[in-house]
């Protein structure tokens, strides 16, 4: 169970970034390229020698995910395609062996504690440079053992040397059970030195969090943190210009904090470490929103039952015996509400930095 000490972060934090970040930026096409075009294992490794990001400034990183009004920051350790950012020592295929010649995971950590940023990393269980994740346990018994045996040293090497983790994410357990990934025990290795961790449902566990993928919709009764992409792909692309608006990615926040839900913004940063121009100047939108409206998201709280209202709008929040409407379309000069049942005892409308 989440202390009380993760719970109250979490419940103010409401918003976060999710970085993808690894390889298949080189290709430009998506985060699952090597798997849907068939890239062989050893012929998709060559990317790596290539993988130098010359214009890779965390700090730059997390200055914006600050201006953009986050509080936390998750970032892919390794994805499905197995290329760890850390000097892992149990795999070669890790930035600090190749190209990069740099523990680009230890940069972030860095860059995220020097300004204050609570911080967290994806890892994929599966990898699919192993034949042995494609076989699972009951096929290839040893095989699976010995690759459950490098995924778990992962794990706990990115608990163990990289600071003060807020957030484990994982993904990619499918199609087996926790029981085939030991996730309860692998989870409790974790929770030792790290108690105050929160741990997503993707372990195949229905641990501290759940994270409906791509879509806002409340868990009842658990946490939970809707995951998001600001255009269509998890990982860099060049051709996927289908970029949602300010207005839609705002929306998805209040919905989220309505629910009682975080929301975490992906981008996905280009081969050299850049985020894209159409990132930066729709997360400076929100942060900027957030600089007069932010009082109605962090530490808000979704109310026990639903107001009526004109079609301006349903999206509420609570804080204490403060009640916040977020209105999407003004009739004019009067807004009828029914089913607050209580006592008004003041209102106001605010519009930019003025209140009225």
């Amino acid at each position: 169970m989440p202390t009380p000490s993760a719970l109250a972060w979490w419940h103010n934090a409401r918003f976060g970034m999710f970085l993808h970040w690894g390889l298949y930026s080189l290709l430009g096409r998506h985060e699952w390229t090597m798997y849907q075009e068939s890239i062989p294992p050893e012929e998709y490794r060559a990317l790596a020698d290539r993988f130098d990001p010359q214009h890779y400034q965390p700090d730059e990183w997390v200055a914006l995910a600050q201006d953009a009004g986050m509080r936390y920051m998750i970032l892919t350790s390794r994805h499905h395609e197995g290329f760890s950012l850390w000097d892992s020592k149990v795999s070669d295929f890790t930035a600090p062996r190749t190209a990069a010649r740099r523990d680009l995971l230890a940069e972030f950590v860095d860059a995220c504690q020097k300004r204050g940023m609570r911080y967290g990393f994806y890892y994929s269980l599966l990898d699919w440079r192993h034949p042995a994740y494609f076989r699972g346990k009951q096929r290839d018994p040893n095989g699976w053992a010995e690759f459950l045996a490098y995924v778990h040293a992962q794990v706990l090497e990115l608990c163990t040397d990289y600071g003060d983790l807020s957030v484990l994410w994982y993904d990619g357990g499918w199609p087996y059970t926790a029981a085939d990934w030991d996730s309860a025990a692998l989870n409790a290795q974790v929770r030792r030195q790290h108690p105050d961790i929160l741990i997503n449902d993707l372990s195949m566990r229905p641990e501290d969090f759940d994270t409906p993928e791509q879509h806002v919709t409340p868990s009842r009764g658990r946490l939970w943190e809707s995951c998001m992409t600001m255009n269509s792909t998890w990982g860099y692309s060049t051709i996927d210009r289908e970029w949602k608006s300010e207005r839609q990615l705002i929306h998805n926040l209040v919905t989220a904090a309505n629910g009682g839900g975080n929301y975490l913004l992906n981008v996905g940063p280009d081969p050299d470490g850049r985020i894209q121009f159409e990132c930066v100047e729709r997360l400076r939108a929100m942060g900027r929103w957030l600089d007069v409206y932010g009082e109605s998201i962090y530490g808000s709280e979704p109310l026990p039952a639903p107001l009526r209202m004109s079609s301006a709008g349903r999206v509420h929040t609570k804080r204490g015996t403060t009640l916040y409407l977020h209105c999407w379309r003004w009739p004019g000069g009067e807004l009828a509400l029914g089913g607050v049942g209580g006592r008004i005892l003041r209102a106001r409308a605010c519009w930019g930095r003025t209140a009225r």
